[in-house]
């Protein structure tokens, strides 16, 4: 007779940072240069299943609807296993199931929902029983961002200078704020440098000492104009902080060019729409597909535009949502 504690399911969003992050201070921890402030998103998710079973011979990830390098992301995640086992004294071999509903590897935070996902699951199937701080601590270890992932709705995460002393917390629930996350996918394609390794180039670049400097004082403001609801103050920061990362990327070296001209035509209608009287902002994670902010009273407006643009191949909209959570029906 198995245990049934040692299955369990998870559910995780991805997230869309306001303020970001791009470069580690410690590569081994993943502990960021800067701390950041992010929000989940409700439709582009993870679902992960995960069995301890002593008949397994062998960790076994199988990765469903995706073409992912399975050679990098299966090292990684049984290297998050071997963790999760360490603290939970155990010695059983796992076998992992997951899913996106979102495509990965593009620029979409796929690892924040990712291994936010299998934090959960994999902890909960092992028998620990962790507080969030917890899990927010041992999801970083696996992927940076998805720490984020874990608390609910709006999230902050303190860079910290230990692993003990860097997590994720909620500084607002998922209905704090009806503002809606659209991504416009302009491309499948995988992104040539991942985000670990693009990391890694971020002090290469002149102007990364004179951003990290101002860093604080950007997350200091953005706190701000959530706890006001300033929305045009809010979306003129995260405009500026995603043109700002990317700027470090870009005179990073070796350069890293995640815009493609796809991304740029819809920032330019972006600035147009703006014009035209919808306030609508653009922000990017790590590759190139756009995310734009707007109210709940220009959802509708905004969606419509997209969907007149040859180049989008695909539109997802999101509110703020909650964080992982376990779920009763498994994959396998």
């Amino acid at each position: 007779m198995k245990n049934e504690y040692m299955k369990a399911t998870a559910l995780a969003p991805s997230n869309i940072a306001f303020i970001k992050y791009w470069g580690k201070k410690n590569e081994d921890l993943r502990l960021p240069v800067n701390g950041s402030i992010s929000m989940n998103l409700s439709n582009l998710l993870t679902t992960t299943t995960v069995e301890f079973d002593p008949d397994y011979k062998k960790d076994d990830v199988i990765f469903i609807n995706d073409d992912l390098d399975h050679s990098v992301g299966e090292k990684r995640i049984i290297t998050h296993l071997d963790r999760i086992r360490s603290r939970a004294q155990i010695k059983v071999k796992a076998k992992v199931v997951s899913k996106n509903n979102f495509p990965s590897g593009t620029g979409l935070s796929s690892s924040a929902s990712g291994f936010a996902a299998l934090t959960l699951a994999a902890s909960r199937a092992a028998g620990l029983h962790l507080f969030e701080k917890e899990l927010t601590i041992l999801a970083r270890l696996g992927s940076g961002s998805a720490c984020r992932s874990i608390p609910d709705g709006f999230t902050e995460w303190l860079s910290g200078n230990s692993s003990e002393t860097s997590y994720a917390i909620s500084i607002y629930p998922p209905d704090y704020w009806d503002i809606v996350d659209i991504v416009a996918i302009v491309s499948d394609d995988k992104k040539e440098v991942s985000s670990t390794e693009g990391q890694k180039l971020a002090d290469s670049s002149a102007f990364a000492s004179l951003r990290f400097s101002k860093i604080n004082n950007k997350i200091k403001f953005l706190k701000q104009y959530l706890r006001v609801k300033n929305f045009t103050k809010f979306g003129e920061l995260v405009e500026a902080e995603a043109l700002e990362m990317h700027a470090i990327m870009m005179t990073s070296i070796p350069s890293l060019l995640y815009i493609m001209p796809e991304s740029l035509k819809i920032m330019h209608l972006v600035k147009k729409w703006m014009t035209e009287g919808y306030e609508v902002y653009f922000t990017l994670n790590t590759g190139q597909d756009i995310h734009l902010i707007c109210q709940e009273k220009n959802r509708g407006k905004i969606y419509q535009l997209l969907s007149e643009i040859s180049e989008v191949k695909q539109i997802i909209v999101n509110k703020p949502s909650k964080g992982a959570r376990l779920l009763n029906e498994h994959l396998f």
